[in-house]
Formats: C-alpha cells, sequence, structure tokens
C-alpha cells in the first residue's frame, strides 16, 4: 500500500504544482471571509501538514514510545504568514516537501509501516505511520478540492 501512497503523491505534485502556478496572484490571495483561508494560506497549509507529517513518519521509526507530534494549523499558517510570501517560494516549499515525503516514505523498510504516532487530536491518537501516509494524501486531496475545486471525489472527516 506504501508504495500506491507515494505514487499517488508524486502524480498529485507533478501535475498541481503546474496548475497552482497558472493561478492568477489576485485569485491565489484573495480571502474569501476575513477569518477564511486564501487558497495560498491552503497550501500553506498543506506545507505545515507535511512538514508535521514528515517529522511523524521519522520520529515514528526510532523513537522508543510513540511520538506525540501535535499539530495547531491556525498558529502554524499565522507564524508562516503565507498570504504575504511570494507564490512561487510557497509553491515551490510544496513541491520540494512533498518530494522529501515520497522520499522517506520510499526507503523505509516495509517492517516499520506498522510502527505508531501519536497525533494527539482525539481518543484514537496512534495510527501506524501507513494509516497516517494514506491519510495524508486524502488530507492533502481535501484541500486541493478548496484550492481548485472538483479535483478529486473525496470526503474527508
Amino acid at each position: 500500500m506504501m508504495k500506491k501512497t507515494t505514487e499517488e503523491l508524486a502524480q498529485i505534485i507533478s501535475e498541481y504544482s503546474i496548475k497552482f502556478s497558472a493561478i492568477p496572484e489576485k485569485e491565489f490571495a484573495a480571502k474569501p471571509l476575513p477569518h477564511k483561508w486564501s487558497k495560498k494560506e491552503v497550501l500553506g497549509h498543506l506545507i505545515d501538514s507535511a512538514q508535521n507529517n514528515l517529522r511523524r513518519f521519522i520520529c515514528g521509526q526510532y523513537e522508543s514510545s510513540p511520538p506525540k507530534i501535535v499539530y495547531d494549523q491556525d498558529r502554524w499558517v499565522i507564524s508562516n504568514n503565507y498570504l504575504q510570501t511570494d507564490s512561487t517560494e510557497v509553491i515551490s516549499f510544496w513541491q520540494l516537501i512533498n518530494k522529501r515525503i515520497i522520499a522517506v516514505l520510499n526507503q523505509m523498510p516495509s517492517t516499520n509501516y506498522s510502527l505508531n504516532c501519536d497525533t494527539g487530536k482525539n481518543a484514537e491518537q496512534l495510527h501506524s505511520i501507513e494509516w497516517l501516509a494514506d491519510d495524508y494524501v486524502k488530507h492533502l486531496k481535501h484541500h486541493l478540492n478548496q484550492i481548485i475545486p472538483n479535483s478529486f471525489n473525496i470526503v474527508y472527516p
């Protein structure tokens, strides 16, 4: 299943890096409402999610007890100030961090897929690295639909 996940992620990166670059800056940075993220900020959130998941994929392989890596998405988006960041930089960072995830997952021994990580999100906090990788791609598709509507037929929690 991991190979399928990384192949799908690679395809998404290749295709959507081009699609994001075609979005006019005014549209990419426009906030639908003052308290809602712009498309650029949604992509920034996906960068932040990737950073936190990359840490889970790595730390989950070697820490003696499942690492607890909690992610406060609003704080990360505000702290990174994606709205004021050059769109080319945001797109490149998204592309590069996802390529790094693919590299880490592809070289991971299959015996590590079942190791757990604690996301600290709810009562069911422990998830295997393999489950987290699959969920990461589903989460990604959910948010890509916010940037480019109807890109994927997916219902995500």
